[in-house]
């Protein structure tokens, strides 16, 4: 568990939980969901001194709990937002960039690489309490990054910390839906490999319960999206509710925290609509390779018929010479074999030659 000072132009990392809140600028409490667990009645206690309040017990089982949907709820006291993050797994980076890349029977799903752990949001007036896996990188990188805005501030570059724990939390929402776009990537490189599997001419695919999860982690893929989607919006409905502040700096952060939330909500709508296209070219994928092997198997039919049409004549010509008579034309002539080969050679070549006036012998008409 790590505690923060945000204040107006600097992050201090505190040793252990304060006794009071700061002056100025709010607490940015980030803990692990395990150690979370193991210190929930030590925070609760802070809570009390901080804000005069607690978490509900509800919601500490929802911040504890690794397959809650992203979902929005509120009290009086205080916001929570969960939001369930789209990251590459651990160890998936090689999968999806083709260390493992050939057939889709020996290369293993990489959709189920996907990590869609849910990170929760606590929002008070002056803290903020995130509850995160144990290894999200979200808290490090922002823990890096307002250090360095930190250092820049006091370097007198032209940049600013988060005013409110309400604009930290949106800004890490915002990054984690914008990690979709390193996912994206990977997730259209690895269709590719599935498309180039499926079209290839004499592809074998045996492998289709691989084919069946992957529709089903995209379908996933698409549900978390639109959890996403609900919870923000259901944020920015609470948000428009909140009394309008008569401090015009106060108005102009509300203002900025309204600007931000719809920025939060395009972006999940931009990843909402990648997944769905993924979802379609997948099943236009499929459509295309089952519309392939029909034609493929027309072309077959289609040639063993035209042979099936040019040997019938032949074989009726050589059953007529092969009848037990002995009066038939030309079986004691020394020339009848010569006559009847060229009758049916004749005929053979005048067939092939039809049919491919006709192209019913082209590979691709």
């Amino acid at each position: 568990m790590r505690a923060f000072h945000v204040a107006a132009d600097q992050l201090t990392e505190l040793p252990e939980l304060p006794e009071q809140l700061p002056p100025d600028g709010y607490l940015w409490v980030s803990s692990a969901r395990r150690e979370f667990e193991l210190r929930a009645s030590e925070l609760q206690n802070a809570l009390q001194r901080w804000t005069g309040g607690q978490l509900v017990d509800l919601h500490v089982t929802d911040l504890l709990n690794n397959q809650l949907p992203s979902h929005f709820d509120y009290t009086s006291w205080y916001d929570m937002l969960v939001f369930r993050r789209l990251a590459a797994g651990a160890g998936s980076r090689g999968l999806f960039l083709g260390e493992h890349s050939g057939t889709l029977g020996t290369a293993k799903l990489a959709l189920e690489a996907i990590d869609t752990s849910p990170v929760g949001f606590a929002l008070f007036d002056r803290v903020l309490i995130t509850v995160h896996p144990t290894d999200c990188i979200v808290r490090e990188f922002f823990a890096n990054r307002l250090q360095q805005q930190t250092r820049n501030i006091e370097s007198r570059t032209v940049l600013r910390l988060p005013p409110n724990p309400a604009d930290l939390m949106l800004r890490m929402v915002n990054h984690m839906v914008d990690g979709y776009l390193e996912l994206r990537r990977l997730l259209a490189r690895q269709l590719g490999q599935l498309q180039q599997e499926l079209f290839k001419p004499r592809s074998r695919l045996d492998n289709w319960q691989m084919l069946l999860e992957s529709r089903n982690a995209l379908h996933l893929l698409e549900d978390i999206c639109e959890d996403q989607r609900s919870a923000i919006q259901e944020w920015m409905d609470a948000l428009a509710e909140w009394p309008t502040p008569a401090d015009a700096g106060a108005a102009r952060e509300r203002e900025l925290l309204q600007v931000r939330s719809r920025d939060v909500q395009e972006h999940i709508e931009r990843v909402l609509g990648h997944v769905r296209r993924l979802e379609a070219a997948a099943e236009t994928a499929v459509q295309m390779h089952f519309s392939a092997q029909s034609h493929r198997t027309g072309d077959i039919m289609r040639t063993l018929t035209v042979l099936t049409a040019i040997f019938l004549p032949l074989n009726l010509i050589t059953g007529i010479f092969g009848m037990n008579f002995d009066t038939l034309p030309l079986i004691h002539s020394a020339v009848g074999f010569w006559i009847a080969f060229g009758l049916m050679a004749t005929v053979g070549i005048g067939l092939v030659l039809f049919f491919r006036r006709k192209r019913f012998l082209d590979t691709h008409r």
